[in-house]
């Protein structure tokens, strides 16, 4: 009898990567074609400085820090016009006074992001961990 001695190291087969990128091309391709035509969600923001005065009339009563950003990019804190070194005076003051309440932030639709991003940076940095923000019904 002969005895064979079989090495514990037998070589592997190649695997074969051709259809798994072929599989990754046509995902690649149809996600390119794909994505023009989904919808993006779009975030209505409060409408015009005469609407808003409504809401934020209605609104006030239960919520006293109000901040509006109008059109023109003026800041409002409780219907005075503030800067945004006052805003965070004002918005220091209210947290010292009721650290539970959340401000109440009315965004005109043609103010800049970047104003409502200034104003929700600076709650943030007083201490609100929430914001109330009024957005169009």
């Amino acid at each position: 009898m002969r005895s064979y001695n079989i090495s514990s190291e037998t070589p592997e087969a190649p695997i074969n990567l051709t259809p798994l990128i072929d599989v990754v091309f046509v995902m690649l391709i149809m996600f390119i074609l794909v994505a023009p035509i989904l919808e993006m969600d779009n975030i209505e923001l409060a409408p015009s400085s005469s609407q808003s005065t409504e809401i934020s009339s209605a609104t006030m009563e239960k919520n006293p820090l109000t901040i509006h950003v109008r059109k023109d990019n003026t800041i409002w804190y409780n219907k005075e016009k503030v800067s945004l070194d006052h805003l965070k005076i004002h918005l220091t003051a209210a947290r010292k006074k009721n650290p539970q309440i959340a401000p109440l932030l009315l965004h005109d639709k043609k103010a800049f992001f970047g104003t409502y991003q200034l104003v929700k940076n600076t709650a943030e940095e007083v201490g609100f961990k929430e914001i109330n923000i009024v957005l169009a019904p």
